[in-house]
């Protein structure tokens, strides 16, 4: 039995077609291993916690019973750490690790419990010197130096965006982060409900607006915390934001309906736009992109470790990462490329022109926003992190919320 929040249920309401049009392979049995008396109870965004995908991986892996729930980041990891026995694993956000791994929440998985972990993407191995190795994932994601065992197996990774209204806005004026706090489109944009993803964003867009510098927007101090929260104190009271959105079908629908013309967005909700035929682009800002990882993470508590490395390991064999991949997200493995139609993997990876009849708005000769994965990856401003000054962000946070 599956259960699933409402707002899974308005996910699929609204992209169908992006699960019903996957190339997704047909199931069948990938594991050696008897996990018959195994179960599967997983919680995680509706990006990854998705039906079809929880009924293949049951048939490819012989678990005896699966269960799937979406909420929230922040829900559920105070769910988790109040004590809650009721998952088995967490698809979480690398950014929240450190939460899970103090408190001992969850338990490392092995790489060598992982057939499918040699052709992972050198993204989640190797530090990029550009930035600090916590500040990015592949210093996020490993429980020991050596690199042998992982806090949160990656399944997909994105750099995020704004997604606007291009018969609305101009590209000019949407391919930075400072549009959505534009007096020009006040009332009209929206902001996405994860404090660590707001307060990053605001962040960006003072950084271009001259009034703060800060290096790197995932862990400001204390001091860069007050002036962001002023800023986005005084743009709320001024009416700035259509909506603090935390539903993907509640932003599909205020971008669609043109309520919104500017939101901080996740990729999915522009293609579900464009699957209605209303025009809907995905930003190219020029500060560059926020970086993040969803992954599993084995629950501590848990009875069915079995079945939390078979379902980590399926989700790097290939064909689960088609439908992340044709809603506008990436695989984590180059296992991908071999499951997926050559022509679809070279729009949404390598920056080729979209070819055949034209699919959820995409049409002949379309190229994805913003280019390949290679040209979008050496335009990111930052990867989410665990902030030094996590409960004085809160703090903060509350106040905005409360204003």
């Amino acid at each position: 039995m599956k259960f699933l929040h409402p707002s899974r249920r308005g996910f699929m309401a609204g992209s169908g077609v992006l699960v019903a049009g996957s190339a997704f392979a047909p199931a069948h049995r990938l594991f050696a291993q008897d996990l018959s008396n195994q179960e599967l109870r997983t919680v995680g965004l509706s990006v990854t916690v998705q039906e079809r995908i929880l009924d293949d991986f049951q048939v490819a892996s012989g678990v005896g019973g699966v269960s799937g729930r979406a909420d929230i980041f922040p829900n559920t990891q105070t769910e988790l750490l109040s004590g809650s026995t009721a998952y088995d694993c967490w698809e979480t956000i690398g950014e929240r690790l450190p939460a899970m791994t103090i408190t001992n929440t969850i338990s490392p998985i092995p790489t060598a419990d992982l057939a499918n972990w040699a052709n992972i993407r050198p993204t989640f191995t190797e530090t990029d010197p550009r930035m600090e190795a916590r500040a990015q994932i592949s210093g996020q994601i490993w429980a020991d130096d050596a690199k042998t065992q992982l806090w949160m197996v990656p399944t997909v990774y994105n750099f995020d965006s704004i997604g606007y209204r291009p018969d609305l806005v101009d590209a000019e004026q949407a391919n930075t982060w400072t549009a959505l706090f534009d007096e020009e489109f006040r009332g009209r944009t929206g902001l996405n409900v994860d404090p660590l993803i707001a307060f990053g964003q605001a962040i960006l867009a003072m950084n271009s607006l001259g009034l703060l510098e800060v290096p790197n927007p995932g862990n400001p101090n204390r001091e860069e915390i007050d002036e962001a929260a002023a800023f986005l104190i005084s743009k709320k009271r001024d009416g700035q934001f259509r909506a603090l959105w935390g539903d993907f079908g509640e932003l599909v629908n205020l971008l669609a309906s043109g309520e919104m013309v500017l939101a901080d967005a996740w990729q999915p909700a522009v293609m579900a736009v464009k699957a209605q035929g209303i025009p809907c682009s995905y930003a190219v800002p020029t500060e560059g992109y926020r970086a993040w990882s969803i992954g599993i993470s084995q629950i501590a508590s848990s009875p069915n470790a079995d079945a939390v490395r078979a379902y980590a390991d399926y989700w790097l064999s290939g064909p689960p990462a088609i439908t992340v991949s044709e809603q506008g997200y990436y695989s984590p493995t180059t296992n991908i490329q071999d499951v997926m139609p050559a022509d679809r993997y070279g729009f949404w990876y390598e920056g080729q022109p979209w070819q055949g009849p034209t699919d959820r708005g995409i049409q002949e000769g379309d190229l994805r926003d913003g280019g390949s994965l290679q040209e979008r990856a050496s335009h990111v401003a930052y990867w989410h992190q665990w902030p030094d000054e996590y409960d004085y962000l809160i703090q903060r946070w509350d106040e905005f919320l409360s204003v």
